[in-house]
């Protein structure tokens, strides 16, 4: 995407994947080796006690506190590149898909997209940062015309959030080669399908994001409100827990136990509207949704995927991103358990190998 990328210069053999989370940092380095993504160090860090919080809940910090906890995290994880890619919050960016008429210029195009982006940002287009990406497949008359329109995904970002993140990696003493939105990381990681359409629930701590991928674009997108860190204030409430606690039960226990029904509780509202979500897109788009993958923090919840799998007639899987790394085979159990919270940080790293 042209305003969130810069190429660099020959590049060092290590890089960076920084996912600045709402509840939780977290890293991944990777070389290239031998044609191969190697996993060198990963790292995750909660948000909360530096804000005077609970492990696990969201916070709102400012930059030099963001840069205080990821000082303390490449420290820890013995990080040795400041070169990395960044992950942009999708709360605060806008995604969207519009229907444009079709221009045989792209200066002519580039005029129509820009013009008619104004309609659909909600705020002031000076405070923001737009991007745009045509979707392959205008529709066509007939086979023996041109296409008389395009689908184009509209990409915003407000200048604040952008700041934001420029402002904390400098404080980390980090060079940043691009920042991304964090859906097109996750996307590079965990989903494979080329062609079908593929459902990503990914579940964080504020809310839930579940959009359609198709041919590796992003065909639809909705977020919901319920996310990872109401299990834990549900499990702490229902059961006079502290909420540090009820976070380190969340990942024991998993779902649909006798003892502690608040998890099934609340993942059950998370997959009602995805389900909502899905059949919405099936009957507008008279497509059939291949699979769900399951990822994000709330996807190391304990046996989430056999429950997930109550809800769907579809397949779901948990992502495991490392899977697209080497790594030694003692460490694979581990990797394939943490993987869903490291999706974006994996698929950082992976572009920024890709680039260099």
């Amino acid at each position: 995407m042209s305003f969130l990328s810069k190429l660099f210069a020959p590049a060092e053999r290590s890089v960076l994947g920084v996912d600045i989370g709402s509840s939780s940092l977290k890293v991944v380095q990777l070389k290239r080796e031998r044609g191969a993504a190697v996993l060198e160090t990963y790292g995750e860090l909660s948000l909360g006690p530096y804000a005077g919080a609970e492990v696990g809940q969201a916070t709102d910090l400012p930059a030099d506190k963001i840069s205080e906890t990821l000082r303390d995290l490449l420290r820890e994880t013995k990080v040795t590149t400041n070169r990395c890619g960044v992950s942009i919050p999708f709360a605060r960016s806008l995604l969207t898909m519009v229907e444009l008429p079709y221009r045989e210029s792209a200066a002519e195009q580039k005029t129509v997209i820009e013009l008619e982006a104004r309609k659909y940002v909600p705020v002031p287009i000076n405070e923001v940062r737009l991007d745009w990406f045509i979707v392959p497949g205008s529709k066509l008359q007939s086979h023996n015309e041109k296409p008389t329109t395009v689908q184009v995904l509209l990409v915003a970002v407000h200048n604040d959030e952008l700041t934001l993140l420029q402002e904390t990696a400098q404080g980390a003493n980090l060079d940043v080669g691009f920042y991304e939105i964090e859906i097109f990381s996750t996307i590079r990681a965990v989903v494979d399908e080329p062609v079908k359409p593929v459902m990503v629930l990914d579940i964080g701590a504020a809310s839930t994001k579940a959009y359609v991928v198709e041919r590796g674009a992003i065909a639809f997108s909705h977020a919901i409100s319920t996310g990872s860190q109401n299990v834990t204030r549900a499990l702490a409430v229902g059961n006079n827990l502290t909420l540090s606690r009820a976070e380190a039960l969340k990942k024991e226990i998993g779902v649909a136990q006798d003892t502690y029904d608040a998890p099934e509780t609340v993942f059950s509202r998370v997959f009602s509207e995805a389900r909502r979500v899905l059949e919405q897109f099936e009957t507008m788009h008279k497509k059939t949704i291949d699979s769900i993958v399951l990822t994000g923090g709330g996807g190391v919840t304990k046996d989430l995927g056999t429950y997930a799998k109550s809800f769907f007639s579809i397949g779901v899987r948990v992502a495991d991103p490392f899977v697209k790394t080497e790594a030694p085979a003692f460490m694979r159990p581990v990797l394939e358990r943490i993987g869903p919270e490291f999706a974006v940080a994996v698929g950082l790293a992976l572009r920024q190998l890709n680039e260099q």
